[in-house]
């Protein structure tokens, strides 16, 4: 079992002392990567939770412990080097955020703590019932050497709050909505109560940072602005929570919104960013001040000038900088799930640690007709589209990028308005072709150009190259589907203007023909399919998908299914009338099935045999996503859970917090093979990869290889398994003598890896939705039923002719 997909910027990463090392909050542990090659070392396992904080213990290069906080109430001390836990701190509450001001004091330097040592938490306090508090936050003192809370809560506030320390360790704060709470922290053996004071605003800060050396301190607010106050605390500290000067409304040089009374001897505005601050950091020296936002632009404040430099062009939302031991290393996160290592000063990015790209919002109008994923099943790879116009290319076996491709050219800044949109992304089999759609959004009802593109790679390393440009390939369409012939240069798109259109390679041609011409795509053949209802109207194509042998072509007119002969571009037969409309199809491997979904108030998956051209089973299943098998008949879907479930007859709701699941399915039999509840399914996918490296190792242990299923989460975190072996150790089931019974003890398939099974209905749905089938005197019924069963016209020509001549010889008789 593979995992991966996780976040790498959840929390601020630290650097190891020698700055060789990253060490970077991974979920629910800590990943250790090297700053040289950028790739993972090793892993720190053993949370249960998220991790919120890695703090790392300073000293010789040769020194390597650390310290980590997680959302399920530890705090853990590491040899990070040999990855060994030394030692737990159970406080028994969430812990978002953690500091040691002692080691930053230089009071520690080895893996023995002094008996003095502190840490400070900004936990969350629940009531015993579970139910939040009115202040839910709360910033506690913890005894390192003697495992436990010190019984001081230095403040409360509505939500917990990320504690922020000066580089001197002499200072710690936080930011509560227009208020910044300073602590100094205590001096070594010190038994008085830890002394604040509060700082006021008439906006609500974001963050703040806290001058290495000086009694300065600089906060964000939401409009972008940066305020500095320096001196703070010069006249006094207050003892516990009792707020300390309340002052006017009005700053020393008169500018309103900042209490000029607080303790500080003055208090400087900066303004240059357009919306919130995300990021500010003092830089080791002392001379800079560092700040970002949704703009993704790093700039570079000079602190006794207030002038500016920049570092443009991140492509993303700044989130934290991080610096090391080395003054010309600091690391940058970003909200795109990457981590920038920098030069410094100049703030050149060297080198960057690349996660899989989070999703983003679709328009709403694009939310349902968007591909969320490619899969190159070959390589293990994984096509996403990121907000920056780009596709990302990630090794779901490697958890790591590969590449990234620039689809539409544009001078994109986060936090601009959208407009454009990738709408879909179609990989060729062996992966070396790429097809995109990407939509110019229309402004004020005006525009909304519609460009297909097709691309191809020569390189294992994915670097596509843009080979040709359509533009409004289906007039002023949208596109609904595209999909690669198996083994031919050859694409299908489908609009919802009501045609479809096959584009084939010039390079086949050329190979074909022997002739040089200017390598490109060009239009092959147009279809449609008219509805004789309304005969005017061609219904939209809303699906499309080729056989595993690329000779047949199932394109969806909305509610049916067309058949065509890809290379004549005829058509051959039409199947069923849904309820609603088909919105995926799918081949079922080498098998002679061929799967429809269809999405609506009656959602439907339905399996269809092309052998007798007629619907064989169903399920009324709200699915998200369908993967099939190459080299089998089996398929996986990933289907919502409704939320009235219960579970084996009771009257409790399914699987808290679960609201998908996956069936693995043989096309030849309704009854589920395994089944798997899983989270976070809406937005989810699925695919069957070949296993590489995974299946060697399952060879190695004398187990037969098989294809890996791969879940792809809402989150874009991710699983692969192998859907057939039953003996895993993640699964809690065991497996029946022959298939899956439907009974109380084997309803549940092979148990869940993600948790428990629901309860779904077995039973056969055996009536058919229209069947066409080919009949023994098919001129008896030739022009009876639906418009859209009749024969095409050749065959309904001969039918014809046929049905005259036999009436005419019983006329005779």
């Amino acid at each position: 079992m593979i995992g991966g997909g996780k976040s790498y910027v959840s929390a601020p990463p630290a650097f190891s002392n020698d700055a060789k090392r990253l060490l970077v909050c991974t979920g629910t542990a800590v990943s250790v990567f090297s700053t040289s090659t950028g790739l993972q070392i090793l892993s720190l396992e053993g949370h249960t939770a998220l991790v919120t904080a890695v703090i790392v213990v300073p000293g010789n290069k040769a020194l390597s412990f650390c310290w980590t906080a997680s959302l399920d109430g530890t705090v853990r001390y590491w040899d990070f080097a040999a990855a060994e836990l030394m030692k737990t701190i159970d406080i028994k509450m969430p812990i978002y955020s953690m500091v040691i001001p002692a080691l930053l004091l230089g009071q520690t330097d080895s893996k023995v703590m002094p008996a003095d040592a502190f840490a400070y938490l900004s936990v969350e306090n629940t009531t015993q019932d579970n139910a939040p508090k009115a202040l839910r936050g709360q910033i506690r003192k913890c005894s390192l050497t003697e495992s436990r809370l010190a019984g001081v809560i230095l403040a409360e506030t509505r939500k917990p709050e990320v504690i922020s320390i000066s580089p001197s360790g002499k200072f710690f704060g936080i930011r509560n909505k227009r208020k910044l709470h300073i602590w100094r922290a205590p001096a070594k053996d010190s038994k008085l109560p830890v002394a604040k004071i509060t700082l006021h605003h008439t906006r609500n800060f974001t963050l703040l940072a806290l001058h290495p050396t000086k009694r300065l301190v600089a906060a964000g607010d939401t409009s972008g602005r940066i305020l500095i106050w320096r001196g703070f605390g010069n006249r006094k500290f207050s003892d516990g929570d009792k707020l300390v000067n309340q002052g006017s409304m009005n700053d020393e040089e008169g500018r309103p919104g900042i209490r000029g009374d607080d303790d500080a001897d003055s208090c400087t505005t900066w303004h240059w960013h357009p919306t919130g601050i995300n990021l500010l950091r003092f830089s080791s020296d002392g001379a800079y001040l560092y700040s970002g936002g949704k703009e993704g632009v790093l700039v570079d404040w000079q602190l006794d000038t207030g002038k500016k430099k920049f570092l443009p062009r991140i492509g993303s939302p700044l989130l934290y900088l991080t610096d090391s031991l080395d003054p010309s290393l600091s690391a940058l996160s970003c909200a795109d799930n990457q981590i920038h290592l920098l030069k410094m000063p100049s703030m050149e990015i060297t080198k960057s640690i690349s996660g899989i790209k989070l999703p983003f919002s679709s328009p709403d109008v694009y939310e349902g007709i968007c591909s969320k994923f490619a899969f190159d099943d070959t390589d293990g790879l994984v096509a996403l589209r990121t907000e920056n116009y780009r596709i990302q290319f990630y090794s779901l076996f490697d958890d790591r990028e590969i590449s990234e491709v620039q689809v539409c050219e544009r001078n994109h800044q986060p936090g601009d308005e959208v407009s454009v949109i990738v709408t879909l992304v179609s990989l060729s089999g062996d992966g070396s072709m790429m097809s995109t759609v990407e939509v110019n959004l229309p402004e004020d009802g005006i525009g909304g150009l519609v460009c297909l593109k097709f691309w191809a790679s020569d390189s294992q390393n994915k670097n596509f190259n843009l080979s040709t440009i359509v533009y409004q390939p289906h007039r002023d369409a949208g596109v609904s589907a595209l999909a690669f012939h198996p083994t031919r240069q050859m694409v299908v798109s489908s609009s919802y203007g009501g045609d479809f259109k096959i584009w084939v390679c010039s390079d086949e041609i050329q190979q074909k023909q022997d002739t040089l011409q200017h390598s490109g795509w060009m239009c092959y053949a147009v279809g449609s399919y008219k509805d004789y209802d309304v005969p005017c109207r061609k219904k939209p194509m809303t699906a499309a998908a080729f056989s595993a042998d690329g000779s047949v072509l199932a394109v969806a007119a909305e509610t049916v299914i067309t058949l065509w002969d890809p290379v004549n571009n005829m058509l051959v037969a039409v199947l069923g009338e849904m309820q609603m409309p088909i919105v995926t199809l799918s081949f079922a491997g080498n098998s002679d099935y061929l799967l429809s979904i269809s999405r609506g108030s009656k959602p439907q998956l339905s399996v269809w045999s092309m052998s007798k051209l007629s619907e064989s089973w169903s399920y009324k299943l709200d699915i998200e996503d369908v993967t099939c098998a190459k080299d089998s008949s089996s398929f996986a879907v990933l289907a919502h859970l409704p939320k009235s479930s219960t579970f084996m007859g009771s009257n409790e709701p399914i699987f808290q917090g679960k609201d998908g699941v996956i069936l693995l399915f043989n096309a030849t039999d309704p009854v589920p093979l395994a089944m798997w509840s899983v989270r976070k399914a809406k937005g989810g996918g699925l695919a069957f990869l070949k296993g590489n490296s995974f299946q060697q190792q399952s060879i190695a242990d004398g187990k037969s290889p098989q294809a890996l299923l791969a879940y792809i989460n809402a989150d874009h975190e991710y699983i692969l398994f192998d859907p057939y072996d039953y003996d895993a150790r993640e699964l809690r089931m065991t497996r029946g003598k022959d298939r899956v019974a439907v009974d109380e003890t084997a309803r549940y398939g092979y148990a869940s890896i993600y948790g428990e099974l629901p309860q779904f209905e077995m039973k056969r749905d055996q009536t058919l939705l229209a069947p066409y089938a080919p009949s023994q005197r098919p001129w008896e019924t030739i022009f009876s039923g639906s418009s859209h069963n009749l024969l095409p016209l050749p065959k309904l020509c001969l039918e014809f002719m046929e049905s005259l001549l036999e009436r005419r010889t019983t006329t005779v008789e």
